[in-house]
């Protein structure tokens, strides 16, 4: 099994890559990208079932980005884990590029679906989930939700057909970071309480800082017993977590940052770098 610490630096290695690609690129989705780099550290560094040498293993667990403006952190992650070369993460967003803005399964290794349209993330991983729990494979399915997307009726629609086929093969990450892209949660559809909402729904829920490695790791780690119901996972995040100049923003849902700014990024980085353990 991966260290705590091993995860942590992974996840350190994720934010840096991630810093480096959207700064590189001018502008981009720096706030839900950072904010996700915890969760994508514990499920590429132990609990998926992958092969990076071999992207469409039939055997593997498979991974949802629903909330696809995060897809840089995705990128960071998949390279970083070998899916394909580092050089690639300067091309991002650039014609010709297999990293296009939002994840496409057709372009990017490593990626098992196309996503950026909220709402459809979550059905698609639905679907997944079923069609391997239909065919009695071990196969298990993992989504990450944001909190914004959660507007999308789809959504709840999808959360309804998950529980009524108990598809507990199937582990849902809502990135609760409480913004989204024209403000706050509570000032453009107040989501009252998450964890309530959701155990109407059909789901065991756990909320867990977004930051906590070693509590996301124990919540994710272990599969679900037959008779349970599916988990979903509430990220108590931060825009931009992991990186002050990007949490003290009021919005860095999408930043051309500026020149002060983009030297704070820059420093940012150096500072994440200089970090030895």
């Amino acid at each position: 099994m991966t260290s705590v610490s091993e995860l942590t630096r992974l996840a350190r290695a994720i934010r840096i890559e991630t810093l480096k690609m959207l700064n590189h690129l001018g502008f981009g989705h720096y706030g839900g990208s950072m904010s996700v780099v915890e969760t994508l550290a514990v499920l590429y560094g132990d609990v998926m079932r992958i092969d990076p040498s071999k992207a469409d293993w039939p055997e593997r667990d498979y991974f949802v980005l629903s909330k696809g403006h995060a897809g840089p952190a995705l990128y960071s992650t998949l390279a970083l884990g070998g899916f394909f070369p580092m050089e690639a993460l300067a091309t991002l967003n650039q014609n010709g590029t297999c990293l296009p803005s939002h994840p496409d399964r057709l372009k990017t290794p490593g990626v098992d679906a196309t996503t950026g349209s909220l709402g459809q993330g979550i059905s698609i991983a639905a679907g997944i989930a079923l069609s391997h729990k239909l065919a009695s494979r071990p196969n298990r399915v993992f989504c990450i939700v944001g909190d914004g997307e959660l507007n999308e009726g789809q959504c709840w629609e999808a959360f309804q057909f998950i529980a009524h086929h108990r598809l507990n093969n199937l582990l849902i990450f809502v990135d609760w970071n409480k913004q989204q892209l024209d403000g706050t949660l509570d000032e453009i559809i107040q989501p009252f309480d998450l964890a309530e909402k959701f155990r109407a729904f059909g789901f065991d829920v756990l909320t867990i800082k977004g930051d906590d490695i070693a509590a996301l790791h124990q919540a994710a780690k272990p599969a679900r017993g037959e008779e349970q119901r599916p988990l979903l996972v509430i990220l108590d995040s931060h825009k931009g977590q992991g990186v002050p100049c990007l949490e003290a923003l009021s919005n860095s849902h999408h930043l051309r940052p500026n020149e002060k700014m983009r030297a704070a990024l820059e420093q940012a980085v150096r500072e994440l770098e200089a970090i030895h353990d």
